[in-house]
């Protein structure tokens, strides 16, 4: 499975981007797809995930209520729409996919599939 993202690019405190991540999949109703980001000198940390089949979303504590997750199955993507963009969510963004849904969805040891990344800047 490869995965592609775009959207990235630099944003005023306060604004908003969408992210796309495109994945080469058939079976990409199958995939657990998630979000995860990583700052400088920082560890890559889980952002959001959405399942294939159920439509359920996690997110974590830090986005929620601010970014929202969603999927297109006929199109192969999941998007990651980014409102109230802050200077600490600069970081560059990765698309992530995994076969299963459950408690360790929100682990990065627990994917498979990795995409390139796409930077997001917020300056204030």
């Amino acid at each position: 499975v490869q995965l592609q993202a775009s959207g990235g690019g630099s944003v005023q405190d306060g604004g908003s981007l969408r992210l796309s991540c495109v994945a080469s999949a058939r079976f990409f109703v199958n995939l657990t797809m998630g979000w995860f980001r990583q700052a400088p000198g920082k560890e890559r940390e889980f952002i959001a995930a959405m399942s294939g089949r159920t439509g359920l979303k996690i997110y974590a504590d830090s986005v929620k209520g601010r970014f929202t997750i969603s999927r297109d199955n006929a199109k192969y993507t999941v998007y990651l729409q980014m409102n109230g963009l802050k200077p600490e969510d600069t970081a560059v963004y990765f698309c992530a996919a995994r076969t299963a849904w459950g408690p360790r969805t929100t682990l990065k040891d627990e994917y498979n599939y990795w995409g390139q990344g796409t930077l997001v800047t917020v300056s204030s």
